[in-house]
């Protein structure tokens, strides 16, 4: 048998953190078994269906590199195939038009509800000999079994059991022939012999229904395999306040697409104690037997630490790529100035993210004006007078190196009977305009002599009017 698996969003908004990790399993199983990856657009809820969020889904796949070998497959364009489908199984007896109107659904809800019942369609045109409505278009329901149970042993979940007098006879083409979603699921399921259905579990009360619909048509059944949610990292339902945002929000926030498959594929699954593993690795581990019945919680600060670890060992050149267009967006020209490789390669192991590295170059590429704060913390008269004399030893040091500038500090302190702090913080207000930076020796190398004592000397006067 050949593994075949899908990944099936409804293009109803962004691809967010939940179907991207859904997407991810069901590659890796795929690619896992040598089988094939199916990527399947479910259109039919034409109200809220988007080209935008289908242009989403796109982008969020190929970032994550998550590439299919079959589709992408849109539901709408197979429309005729549903409504042949439902017209076979009306002629066969396992389906019937049912005529009941809307209001008529709502009062028999509204009665089932005063006086404790499930809401559910009470099968009133399921035998019915009544002449039809002629102001109401029929939809079609499955004639579901009245006795027995749907049970099925889902490969996360163990075995499930469902009686059949719990579930009512679904709709399985709308009134404008539209399919539902349960119909048009399991058919595009069966069509394209997919044999793993891996996605989450908030379709797990769906697959009763679903099977009962194979079982009409008289055909197999696939594996099922239900992926536990995802909550907040305080115990609720994973929102947007927690990290429920696109991925490609995540991109433009300059996370590398390679941390979040490893954060992703950890939310629920394990391989041991490994916590960062390759692309490869995970297809070569990859077990739906390992992932966990329980949900899992979204944590945003082991993102955070996992990013940074895969950043540090990025090639800087790349990270140049990434960097680039949030220094752009801050008015920072990186053609001229230091080298940004040698700046990215001084900062990479100090942020998390390509957002947060571009936040710390700012400074090598534009002057920053130190805090009014900052200002009066630094610039004391006792400051003064230990940078005036640094200045005069960089401007006559020869060889502008790190270890020069450095020897040059190690002298001023020395000199001035102070510890390096005193000498290395006014410093790093003055030239950076911030507190929190790598050694300020290397920093002014970097800078290089003309831009470090142009901007010590505009400091300086301004220092003597404070």
């Amino acid at each position: 048998m050949i593994v075949r698996t899908r990944f099936a969003p409804s293009p109803t908004g962004y691809l967010h953190i939940g179907g991207a990790r859904t997407a991810l399993f069901s590659w890796a199983y795929a690619r896992k078994h040598g089988g094939k990856f199916v990527l399947r657009i479910e259109d039919t809820d034409l109200e809220r269906s988007t080209k935008a969020s289908i242009q989403a889904i796109h982008e969020g796949m190929s970032w994550l590199e998550l590439d299919y070998d079959e589709g992408p497959f849109y539901q709408m364009e197979r429309l005729q195939r549903y409504q042949e489908v439902a017209q076979q199984l009306l002629e066969n007896g396992q389906a019937y038009y049912c005529y009941a109107s809307k209001e008529e659904l709502e009062q028999m809800r509204q009665q089932q509800l005063a006086v404790g019942l499930k809401p559910r369609y009470d099968g009133r045109w399921r035998d019915s000999k009544q002449t039809p409505p002629a102001d109401v278009k029929p939809v079609i329901r499955l004639k579901n079994p009245l006795s027995g149970y749907v049970s099925f042993n889902d490969l996360i979940k163990g075995k499930i059991s469902v009686a059949n007098q719990e579930l009512d006879d679904l709709v399985l083409i709308r009134s404008d022939g539209i399919p539902t979603y349960n119909f048009s699921v399991v058919l595009d399921d069966l069509d394209m012999n997919i044999t793993h259905v891996i996605r989450g579990d908030d379709h797990v009360n769906n697959t009763p229904r679903q099977i009962n619909i194979l079982k009409a048509l008289d055909a197999g059944l696939p594996e099922y395999a239900h992926v536990p949610m995802i909550l907040g990292a305080n115990g609720e339902r994973l929102s947007k306040r927690h990290g429920a945002v696109s991925v490609t929000q995540y991109r433009d926030d300059g996370y590398l697409p390679e941390a979040l498959v490893n954060y992703l594929a950890r939310l629920g699954w394990s391989h041991g104690d490994e916590e960062i593993f390759s692309r490869e690795q995970l297809v070569e581990w990859f077990d739906l037997a390992s992932i966990s019945r329980s949900p899992a919680k979204f944590n945003p600060e082991k993102l955070h630490w996992l990013n940074q670890q895969y950043l540090k060992k990025t090639d800087s050149n790349r990270l140049a790529g990434l960097v680039k267009p949030f220094l752009s967006r801050d008015d920072c020209n990186f053609d001229q100035g230091p080298d940004l490789i040698a700046v990215i390669d001084l900062l990479k192991e100090r942020v998390n993210t390509a957002e947060e590295l571009a936040d710390a170059a700012v400074f090598f590429f534009r002057p920053l004006e130190p805090s009014e704060e900052l200002r009066q913390q630094f610039y004391t008269l006792e400051s003064k007078t230990i940078l005036s004399e640094l200045l005069k030893k960089l401007i006559q040091l020869e060889n502008w190196s790190r270890d020069a500038i450095h020897q040059a500090i190690k002298e001023t302190v020395k000199e001035q009977g102070v510890k390096f702090p005193k000498v290395a913080m006014p410093l790093r207000v003055m030239v950076t305009g911030e507190v929190h930076t790598p050694s300020i020796d290397a920093i002014l190398e970097l800078l290089g002599r003309d831009e470090t004592l142009k901007r010590m000397t505009v400091q300086m006067d301004k220092f003597m009017d404070s």
